[in-house]
């Protein structure tokens, strides 16, 4: 969907004595995680609701600021056993700046990349040589008998030990708390594979397997795989949460850090943040509007196509409404500051996409259900399997096979798949939707998306590229196209506007000769411009413009009213006083459009476009 700059994007509702408050928790890392760290803040007395996002790593908390103070979260989280970098300042929203915000989700993201790679490549370093020593079975001269089974052990030990550490203190910290997640799963398979394996090979000769000779069947290779196995996981979702948190921290990047805010003889260059409502900011040509406002002096084209999608740049003037992170184009804009903070219209767009990456669909729900319940499900199943195995078959070799078993029951539900995947796929789905300018409203909207039988397109930077090129020229008598759009392009040459770009591009695409020189150059915002083209006095604009210079453009007008309804932006053109002829830009669909509909209808979907254009 498009968001109008005009339009409010609406924040949750909450009760009206309630107040929120956001905190990244370090540590999580599975379904198990999310459900402990939001036991432990809905127990918080004065906690209206709480609600954890994996993929983002923060935990939105919604209470009565009467009863509770937000440091009690933060005291909460860790008591059970997590983590909080950084928790917001107490204010009437209690929310952390977006940009801070992102820069300590950046710098976490980054800490915890560089620790899953290390980790990584220790683990598959050791464990590519320790599994072909396993799996040779003594085949590899020198590394039969119990020479070999030490060097399994030595290698083993590095990895469970190492970069295995990390779930091996997880696990721990579950168990004081009386919990169990996936990395109890993780450790005790790897344990369960490691002890028997090193009790075999002390002892030598338990286990011994048919076929194998008089040695210890060993399992060192399987401890040091379920690590390595994890953690390349682990490293892969660390990347998409990055890729899903590059989104909103690119939305966050389009505001600059500081602002020119006026004062009495001059201007100071100040942090936005500290910027209040009032205040008089000025914005000069090719800056970025660092906060939303109302002009009171200048004129100027901004471009508002993060807001809109709309390639055109918006003409403003004296009393116009400008929108933060909006780029500015070809005039300075003085600007009185109206919104700050989490009230602008960017900051609430980039809350609701967080909000949308956090959202549960229904099938999450479900899967939060069946989750809670998994690991313990699990570990008592694999506890039977041990336990019939060894009663069917009490021998050494029972023994061995019902380690077997219950290392493969745990090592098999290791990843999760249900509690981990269906939560990351909304997240990556609706990250990845803002980085293409398209909002999802929440996982149950991106749910119920299976079922759509209708779908209404937008037409600027969806169905076309969203940049305007030049399409039509029209020429009357005495000029031809050739000659009238070489005059056209000189003026257009020397101006900002997209559409100026475009008529200049398409000039040059048809191999016209752009005219020299140019003289007396005027630029009237969201009229036209003007100039003398080798002594002869060159108007392009809008017919009112046109008009109020005495230039009659009843002959064409039908015509650019045509050209309009089709969706093109038609310019009249005056040479010497009299009406010559005129230009028309438009936006044209792409390939991959055209593929993407053709799709949709071979998919059953019927397909319409909306547009803002004249009916056509």
């Amino acid at each position: 969907m498009r968001i109008e700059p005009h339009a409010e994007v609406p924040r949750p509702q909450m009760p009206a004595a309630t107040e929120s408050t956001e905190l990244i928790v370090e540590g999580m890392t599975c379904a198990s995680c999310v459900r402990r760290v939001e036991r432990a803040l809905k127990a918080v007395p004065g906690v209206q609701d709480a609600s954890v996002n994996f993929a983002t790593h923060q935990a939105r908390v919604i209470y009565d600021p009467i009863g509770v103070a937000p440091a009690a979260f933060t005291a909460a989280i860790e008591a059970a056993g997590y983590q909080v970098p950084a928790a917001p300042a107490s204010t009437a929203d209690a929310r952390m700046p977006a940009a801070a915000r992102a820069e300590l989700m950046a710098e976490l993201e980054a800490r915890e990349q560089r620790a899953i790679r290390r980790d990584v490549v220790i683990a598959a370093a050791i464990t590519a040589p320790l599994l072909v020593l396993a799996m040779s079975h003594g085949a590899i001269p020198g590394t039969g008998g119990a020479f070999g089974g030490w060097l399994q052990l030595a290698l083993a030990t590095i990895v469970v030990f190492v970069p295995g550490m990390r779930f091996l203190r997880l696990a721990a910290r579950a168990l004081r708390h009386a919990t169990a997640d996936m990395n109890t799963l993780v450790a005790s398979g790897a344990l369960a594979a490691w002890g028997y394996s090193t009790v075999a090979l002390a002892t030598h000769g338990l286990g011994a397997h048919a076929g194998h000779g008089a040695g210890p069947h060993l399992y060192f290779e399987a401890a040091a795989a379920i690590i390595t196995a994890v953690l390349v996981g682990r490293m892969l979702e660390t990347r998409a949460r990055k890729r899903l948190s590059e989104a909103v921290r690119g939305l966050v990047a389009l505001v600059p850090r500081t602002a020119h805010r006026l004062r009495a003889g001059g201007t100071d260059d100040v942090e936005v943040l500290s910027l209040q409502v009032g205040d008089l900011v000025l914005v000069r040509p090719g800056e970025r509007i660092p906060v939303d406002g109302e002009v009171i002096e200048g004129a100027s084209a901004v471009d508002e196509a993060m807001l809109t999608g709309e390639s055109l740049p918006v003409d403003k003037q004296a009393g116009a409404a400008v929108y933060g992170g909006t780029q500015n184009h070809s005039g300075a804009l003085t600007l009185r500051v109206t919104r700050t903070g989490g009230d602008t219209a960017l900051a609430r767009i980039v809350e609701a996409v967080e909000e949308a990456q956090g959202s549960r669909a229904p099938i999450a729900r479900l899967a939060d259900v069946v989750s809670a319940r998994f690991v313990p499900i699990v570990i008592g199943i694999a506890a039977i399997a041990f336990a019939a195995w060894l009663a069917f078959d009490p021998t050494t070799h029972g023994i061995t096979v019902a380690l077997e078993r219950f290392v493969a029951v745990l090592v098999i539900a290791c990843p999760c798949a249900l509690g981990l995947a269906t939560p990351a796929a909304v997240a990556v789905a609706t990250g990845r939707g803002a980085e293409l300018g398209v909002l999802v409203k929440g996982g149950a909207v991106l749910e119920a998306a299976s079922r759509i039988d209708t779908v209404l397109l937008d037409k600027t930077g969806t169905v076309t590229a969203g940049t305007p090129a030049l399409t039509e020229v029209v020429a009357r008598a005495p000029f031809d196209e050739a000659a009238l759009l070489a005059a056209v392009a000189a003026v257009e040459r020397h101006s900002e506007h997209p559409v100026a770009a475009a008529i200049v591009a398409g000039a040059q695409a048809r191999g016209v000769a752009i005219a020299e020189p140019l003289a007396g150059f005027v630029a009237s915002p969201g009229a036209g411009v003007a100039g003398e083209v080798g002594g002869r006095a060159v108007r392009i604009g809008t017919r009112a413009w046109l008009a109020a210079a005495g230039v009659d453009v009843a002959p064409l007008a039908a015509m650019a009213d045509e050209l309009a309804g089709r969706g093109h932006t038609p310019s009249f053109v005056a040479i010497d006083g009299a009406l010559a002829g005129l230009v028309a830009v438009a936006e044209r669909p792409t390939e991959a459009a055209r593929r993407a509909i053709a799709e949709l209808g071979a998919m059953g979907s019927v397909v319409a476009m909306v547009t803002g254009d004249h009916a056509g």
